[in-house]
């Protein structure tokens, strides 16, 4: 049996050999050199700033609130193993302290009309839907270079991401604002895309990974005595994402008409318009005037500021039902999504159509 190694210096020097040669691989001009570059030295940086978890929390001259999140994080940690069946290696049992709100920025461009996104792809994760910077001000230059192009865009910081068992991921600093309910989804959904990724395919990923960390949650709530969670606030937020791909379903059949340019863009304005009134609507008639969606609608709005609704959550009730079919059993589940994701792209999503269609009962 190979052991995992445990020498987080071993690590990073295997990542100081390996990468600049994948750099070389890569390249193919100045602009991307500029960019793999900030990669190889982002990721580089966060390894090193690594340190066990057991250490932080032995420590007594460290925060005591810091320690007392990553107590409970790493109680999370161990369910994750021991009762999802997710893999049981040394990622989110070491902590990272990168001094920052975010660990990278995102950047996702469309065309002006249309919601394809730009995918950008790499040799490890594939082709995804964005580009990711280590660096706010490197990443608000790319968007700007999108924008003189005529591209949608739309920045994001990320506070965590998954390297996809290459490394063993941090729980970083970025992270320790949440509640330890959150810290705890986190570490589910990252450790899902480290139990199974299916390269150039980045709605496939994102929502077997959102429901693994969904269900995760309410078996960890379960787990601890706690109650379901506030059922109120997960009816909202699926009613506010459904909102969400209702318009995108509006937009690509307004894209798809032969108008002009000139046409066609007040059209998609009274789009983003009616996605604001009936956001309203909803809230004030259904929510009692709960404003938590608030400022994200009204913040100014584009194709590219939809794009990561579609990515993480349309698949969500496909894999949902799938793990109902399976029992409920997470090692027939898992060997369920590998055979889907086994699938020419094509025959995997009419797979998932038919999982995700509501069952209708037989008198």
């Amino acid at each position: 049996m190979i052991r995992p190694r445990s020498s987080r210096r071993l690590l990073d020097r295997v990542f100081q050999i390996l990468f600049p040669g994948l750099l070389l691989l890569l390249l193919n001009g100045c602009s991307s050199a500029g960019y793999y570059s900030q990669l190889v030295g982002g990721q580089l940086r966060l390894l090193q700033a690594r340190e066990p978890i057991d250490q932080v929390i032995a420590d007594p001259a460290r925060d005591t609130q810091l320690k007392a999140h990553l107590a409970k994080a790493r109680e999370a940690r161990a369910f994750a193993s021991d009762h999802l069946h997710l893999p049981d290696n040394r990622s989110y049992r070491l902590y990272a302290d990168i001094g920052r709100p975010f660990v990278v920025w995102n950047v996702f461009a469309t065309p002006e009309f249309s919601l394809a996104p730009r995918n950008h792809c790499f040799p490890i994760a594939g082709c995804v839907a964005y580009r990711g910077y280590y660096s706010q001000g490197a990443a608000r230059g790319e968007a700007a270079l999108q924008r003189l192009q005529g591209m949608d865009v739309e920045i994001g910081g990320v506070e965590a991401y998954s390297t996809l068992g290459w490394f063993n991921d941090p729980i970083l600093s970025s992270m320790m604002h949440w509640g330890d309910e959150r810290l705890a989804t986190l570490i589910f959904h990252e450790l899902a895309h480290q139990r199974f990724y299916v390269k150039d395919d980045t709605e496939f990923n994102e929502s077997f990974a959102t429901f693994v960390e969904q269900e995760g949650t309410r078996q960890w709530r379960a787990s601890r005595g706690l109650a379901p969670g506030n059922d109120q606030q997960v009816r909202q937020r699926d009613q506010f994402i459904q909102l969400i791909l209702d318009t995108r379903q509006r937009l690509e059949t307004l894209y798809a008409q032969p108008l002009t340019a000139e046409q066609m863009r007040p059209r998609k304005a009274a789009e983003f318009e009616r996605l604001r009134a009936d956001y309203v609507q909803m809230r004030d008639t259904q929510w009692a005037g709960d404003k938590r969606y608030d400022a994200w609608v009204y913040a100014p709005l584009n194709n590219a500021r939809l794009l990561p609704f579609g990515l993480y959550d349309q698949w969500v009730p496909a894999f949902a039902a799938l793990f109902s079919r399976e029992g409920g059993d997470w090692v027939a589940f898992y060997a369920a999504v590998e055979k889907l994701g086994e699938l020419p792209i094509e025959a995997r999503k009419a797979a998932l159509k038919v999982l995700a269609q509501p069952k209708t009962s037989v008198d």
